[in-house]
């Protein structure tokens, strides 16, 4: 997750409207924990796997880590290849937690891809090749609004005309989040799909504090966000998360993790990237799925959901 520097005038400008009409009420003096039938004081986890139709080894992991209760959520990237066969897989199986991860960027250096848009409908948002940049401060300088707009909503509909019916919306490598207009226009869709929206509690400080105050009621607010980092892998694959979950507080946590298969597909889509590559997706997958980390939840007292919950309840009649 990146993130970014915004003017926070600017921000109270385009934001102020959209905020207050997204206010959900807070039934009283209940938290989230309490709304979903749990102690007050319960440490709320959801385990969630990114970029879900990336790739077929990225579909293989994602599978067997919902398969073997590794996962508790994932979200797919609609304008990547291999979207087609998770969404149908999820599709057929509708028990599974699994919304849209907006996607408009792309990050590797021979596997790429651009907009479900036609290109010159969105050329703001695609480079000389008609792909999307590669990184979240050039999308931020250069992307209009209106197009943002148009490409993010398309990959909505798409999913849900693949037979996909979204649990929530979250960001591929927080491009959302690029500038104040981008932002403006996830919060927009949160309220046009009905749907929780990936948002840490930590980022109101960006807003003035009138803002900032508007949104403290939102059910959906994360009250900690983490996700493995490079500068954070020191010893054994699971320290990074061990020290996360044993710091875990009461509220609502989401812990995002990478996953895939260490084979020729991933290993050849990832080429030059060990952040987040072949090995690194591999070994995610082998955490959620050991023994070791389960335990270290239980003994935690970690209670896991998933972002249906939240979105059912955030639809709850008494709460619209």
């Amino acid at each position: 997750m990146y993130l970014i520097n915004l003017k926070m005038k600017k921000l109270l400008l385009v934001l102020t409207s959209l905020l207050i009409t997204l206010s959900i009420s807070s039934q009283g003096n209940k938290n989230l924990a309490e709304l979903l039938g749990y102690p007050k004081d319960s440490k709320l986890l959801i385990i969630h796997a990114d970029d879900m139709g990336l790739a077929h080894s990225v579909n293989t992991a994602c599978i067997r880590a919902f398969d073997n209760k590794g996962i508790t959520s994932g979200s797919i990237m609609v304008p990547c290849p291999w979207a087609p066969e998770i969404a149908a897989y999820v599709k057929d199986h509708p028990g599974l937690d699994v919304g849209i991860h907006l996607t408009m960027t792309s990050e590797w250096d021979l596997y790429k891809w651009g907009g479900i848009t036609p290109s010159d409908q969105i050329p703001s948002l695609l480079d000389k090749n008609n792909y999307f940049y590669p990184s979240v401060e050039e999308l931020g300088k250069v992307a209009k609004g209106v197009e943002a707009e148009k490409e993010l909503k398309a990959q909505v509909d798409k999913a849900i005309a693949l037979g996909v019916q979204p649990t929530h919306l979250d960001t591929h490598m927080g491009s959302v989040l690029a500038n104040p207009e981008l932002i403006k226009i996830y919060l927009t869709l949160s309220e046009l799909y009905h749907l929780p929206v990936l948002f840490p509690r930590a980022y109101l400080t960006w807003f003035s504090p009138d803002v900032a105050k508007s949104m403290e009621s939102k059910i959906f607010l994360l009250d900690n966000l983490f996700m493995l980092e490079p500068k954070m892998i020191t010893g054994k694959w699971i320290d990074a998360y061990k020290k996360a979950i044993e710091a875990m507080k009461p509220g609502l946590n989401e812990m995002i993790v990478h996953l895939a298969l260490d084979n020729d597909e991933m290993q050849a889509i990832s080429k030059g990237h060990d952040d987040y590559g072949s090995a690194w997706r591999q070994h995610d997958l082998d955490l959620v799925s050991s023994p070791e980390f389960k335990e270290l939840l239980k003994t935690n007292h970690i209670i896991l959901i998933g972002w249906r919950q939240i979105r059912d309840l955030m639809n709850a009649p008494d709460l619209k």
